[in-house]
């Protein structure tokens, strides 16, 4: 129990400083990054045909930061945390939700992706975590609070 507490916070610890590295990068090329108009319609994945993947750890720490019982499940083409048009989960949002904005460039988008990949990989290796790179329907649908 006391091993699991310790490896949980240095998971949440982690997790938090692969998003702040993640802020900055976009931050320092926001030219390359696009401005987000914070429309939500990125969050319509049915509707712009796309999918969010994310991480092991990226998991652990929504659930860890939200209390696992609060994790939602994903019933329609659309993240379960955009209400109103808004996401409800902002501070502790995906890396895959921190990266993407419609007016990006794509490339930026893919190496940061990458970059922030490797970083989770490397957080499991650490910590003896299994990584998992799974479609966000799929990580909530089956998220076990276990």
């Amino acid at each position: 129990m006391v091993a699991e507490c310790k490896t949980n916070s240095r998971l949440l610890k982690r997790v938090a400083e692969i998003y702040k590295w993640l802020d900055s990068q976009i931050c320092e090329s926001v030219h390359l990054a696009g401005m987000c108009d914070a429309c939500g319609k990125c969050c319509d994945f049915a509707q712009l045909d796309h999918y969010l993947f994310v991480t092991t750890p990226e998991l652990m720490y929504l659930a860890a930061n939200l209390g696992a019982e609060n994790v939602r499940s994903m019933t329609t083409g659309r993240c379960p945390y955009n209400i109103g048009g808004k996401c409800s989960v902002y501070e502790h949002r995906f890396s895959g939700c921190r990266i993407f904005s419609c007016k990006g460039d794509t490339d930026f988008q893919s190496r940061l992706s990458e970059s922030a990949l490797k970083k989770f990989k490397s957080l499991c290796t650490d910590l003896q975590i299994p990584y998992r790179y799974t479609n966000l329907a799929t990580a909530l649908n089956g998220f076990s609070g276990a």
